[in-house]
């Protein structure tokens, strides 16, 4: 009876802490992005997400420089927080501020159902350029683009 009930009191305190931890699942960069496939998008916001673990920055792509297709396209960030600390917020993605971003495009080259890049750089109009690129499994460790090594 007392291993039962110790039994019981085990089972308990397991499912109480389970529900207590927060969901901690997450993607790796290599299991999205591809590290050997470089982009340079460019052209003005049209909207941002600032969602956890990802913010998430959309923009026309029209820049003439641009290595990818013209377009919609969407660009993975940082957490908020990390962006926030990186000197990037509300007031810095204002809608329809042209900007210029570095990244990796992901796996998915057919862009269904829109073109996704995971962000290394973000260049503004007053020539400030900041990291944003989220680290993982599989990006590039110091945050370089590997063609420029």
């Amino acid at each position: 009876m007392k291993a039962k009930l110790l039994a019981l009191a085990a089972v308990t305190a397991a499912g109480v802490l389970a529900i207590k931890q927060p969901a901690t699942a997450h993607h790796a960069f290599s299991a999205e992005f591809d590290a050997n496939l470089p982009v340079r998008l460019g052209g003005p916001i049209t909207r941002v997400e600032w969602i956890n673990p990802h913010t998430w920055i959309h923009l026309d792509n029209n820049d003439p420089e641009s290595t990818r297709d013209p377009g919609a396209w969407m660009v993975e960030g940082g957490t908020p927080n990390t962006l926030l600390r990186r000197g990037i917020n509300r007031n810095s993605l204002v809608l329809g501020t042209d900007i210029v971003v570095t990244g990796y495009q992901s796996k998915d080259r057919l862009c269904e159902p829109t073109c996704r890049a995971n962000g290394r750089d973000i260049t503004f109009p007053d020539g400030r350029k900041l990291f944003m690129g989220s680290s993982g499994t599989g990006a590039p460790r110091d945050g370089s683009d590997i063609t420029e090594q």
